[in-house]
């Protein structure tokens, strides 16, 4: 299996590919690399309705310039004996998971940077250096990721803005989503009565009804007894008791 990056030949094959409606599996056996460098070049470069080879090889390679003229050590692995570029790609790689998911590109970045980050809290500036955008991207991308729970502001001792991910972010997310299928089963409930409780349309309402209630009440209790039984300490954290 080759290895390194794509060249500009292989990102062709993959236009050629998507527009032939090939899927990400099959586009990767020809070029024979792993599905998930596929995806990848693909979520980052507009998706499979807006892939263009020649762009997104111009972007690579703005990309590579960037980092080549900044230097930047990437903040998760200063001090820790990391390999600096073994990080980076698992940030972008967890980015892209965080995009296959339904989550807007600047927003996954900055939440990806978040989460690999120690201290788990960066301030606008600190993440707008770290991934190269402008602060004006970074707090659009805060204000939607803190309107969804995933992360809170706080002020440090000079009284700067950080933006957080707390230890259970993923729990409260978990909960937020089995509320959401709450709400799907109470608003189908209220189609049953409106249509008529015997007719086509409110049976298939109530199933739609009973299978969220059930999925939203299984995550919760999961959830919860998961927090319980799996939450863990921070480094450095006794266990003891005074």
């Amino acid at each position: 299996m080759p290895g390194g990056r794509l060249t500009q030949s292989e990102r062709q094959q993959i236009a050629l590919g998507l527009a032939d409606g090939l899927a990400y599996a099959e586009i990767a056996r020809r070029l024979d690399r792993p599905t998930s460098t596929v995806t990848r070049e693909v979520t980052r470069n507009g998706g499979p309705s807006a892939y263009r080879a020649d762009l997104a090889q111009r972007a690579t390679e703005r990309r590579a310039h960037r980092r080549r003229q900044a230097r930047v050590r990437r903040a998760p692995a200063q001090g820790r004996g990391r390999d600096d570029e073994a990080v980076r790609e698992y940030e972008e790689a967890f980015a892209t998971l965080l995009m296959r998911q339904g989550t807007p590109k600047m927003m996954a970045r900055v939440l990806s940077c978040l989460f690999i980050s120690d201290s788990g809290s960066l301030t606008a500036s600190e993440l707008a250096h770290h991934l190269q955008v402008s602060p004006a991207s970074v707090s659009k991308a805060v204000a939607f990721l803190e309107e969804q729970g995933l992360i809170r502001r706080v002020r440090d001792e000079g009284r700067r803005e950080r933006y957080l991910v707390d230890d259970d972010v993923w729990y409260q997310s978990t909960v937020a989503s089995a509320h959401g299928l709450a709400q799907v089963a109470e608003t189908a409930r209220q189609g049953v009565n409106v249509l008529g409780r015997d007719t086509p349309a409110a049976v298939r309402l109530e199933n739609v009804a009973r299978f969220s209630d059930f999925i939203s009440e299984s995550i919760l209790r999961a959830a919860r007894q998961s927090r319980e039984v799996l939450h863990t300490q921070s480094p450095g954290t006794s266990t003891e008791t005074p």
